[in-house]
């Protein structure tokens, strides 16, 4: 199934999806998916986690999976992306899984990255929630696996050179869709009140210089237990449930819990 501007389950298939997106590496984008795929699986929403983080895919690493397929093999020709599904049974959600450090699946060919964007759109329709979990930075692949989410999540820190690059990630996303739904999410806040000081400042530079307002999706504070989970490979649901950041986590999983 292709998306074209004719086909009219495309909005509903667009609500489904979720992006997660960085300006710069090291914000948590890759945790945040896991931890959100999980949520949203405890909430009995059959999910979905792509690993569209391609060349530099971790989500397999960070839980401690060995998955038998991965997009490679999709790439090659080898397998359907639906054959690429890996069950993640004890964290209640579905991962398909990149392939670290295969550079040459960042640079595929437009024709390649078109089939896996329609044959993601057509695995959408089997799943209440699809996960992206995009690579760092703006380049093709992140642009056009941004454009098949109804939402996208951008993740960002205190930290100066996040705020930037994620101010960054919002202008190319919102030049290239201006009716793109895009959230913000602050990750690491060391407490609720910075958090939002955190979005506030990356929201005034969006108000000044871009007229656009994206809406805060949630803080999540920092929390010693996201590291010893990430160590012990285990989804923080798992092993720490009622830690401060699941807690912040979960809330922002009932946001789109209930999205038909």
């Amino acid at each position: 199934m292709a998306l074209n501007p004719n086909d009219t389950r495309k909005p509903d298939i667009r609500r489904k999806i979720i992006a997660i997106a960085s300006g710069k590496g090291g914000v948590g984008k890759t945790w945040f998916s896991i931890t959100l795929a999980q949520a949203l699986g405890q909430l009995k929403r059959r999910a979905l986690l792509f690993d569209g983080d391609l060349g530099l895919a971790n989500v397999d690493i960070q839980l401690g999976l060995t998955p038998k397929y991965d997009l490679s093999g999709v790439i090659a020709g080898k397998l359907t992306l639906k054959q690429a599904i890996t069950k993640y049974t004890e964290g209640g959600f579905d991962i398909i899984a990149g392939r670290s450090g295969a550079s040459n699946l960042s640079a595929l060919p437009s024709s390649k990255l078109k089939a896996l964007r329609s044959d993601l759109a057509e695995i959408t329709n089997t799943y209440d929630r699809v996960i992206i979990d995009l690579s760092a930075g703006v380049d093709r692949t992140v642009q056009t696996l941004a454009t098949m989410a109804g939402t996208i999540l951008v993740v960002t820190t205190d930290e100066p050179t996040s705020l930037t690059d994620a101010y960054a990630f919002i202008k190319l996303a919102s030049r290239a869709n201006p009716a793109a739904d895009i959230r913000v999410v602050v990750n690491m806040a060391d407490s609720r009140n910075s958090g939002q000081n955190t979005y506030e400042t990356l929201l005034n530079a969006c108000r000044n210089f871009l007229k656009s307002e994206p809406p805060l999706a949630g803080v999540i504070r920092r929390d010693s237990q996201v590291r010893d989970s990430i160590r012990r490979q285990a989804g923080l649901l798992t092993r720490h449930p009622t830690s401060d950041a699941a807690t912040d986590v979960e809330s922002i999983a009932r946001q789109f819990a209930s999205i038909e």
